[in-house]
């Protein structure tokens, strides 16, 4: 079975190697193995298996990752389809 995705070349995520300490936060915070640490920095493995959830980005103590959650998030995207606002994963853990 081929790696499930969601939309190729489209993700949000962003990493700035000049801010990055190495801390290994992001790799283990994140439920789809995109990031890992290699030679005392993060590295982005596979981009268009983010879900865009935000976690990396949310314990980087550095700031050092940025990405716009929510835009991969279901609930997100159905409710600015309803309210006609950007996706915006506020939905407390619910997606």
């Amino acid at each position: 079975m081929p790696a499930l995705r969601y939309l190729e070349n489209v993700v949000t995520l962003k990493l700035d190697l000049e801010k990055c300490i190495g801390c290994g936060m992001c790799a283990n915070v994140c439920p789809h193995g995109v990031l890992e640490i290699e030679g005392r920095k993060a590295r982005i493995t596979d981009r268009d298996a983010c879900i865009e959830c935000g976690a990396c980005a949310g314990n980087c103590p550095v700031e050092a990752l940025t990405v716009k959650a929510g835009v991969g998030c279901a609930s997100a995207i159905i409710n600015s389809w309803l309210t006609g606002k950007e996706p915006s994963c506020d939905c407390g853990g619910s997606c």
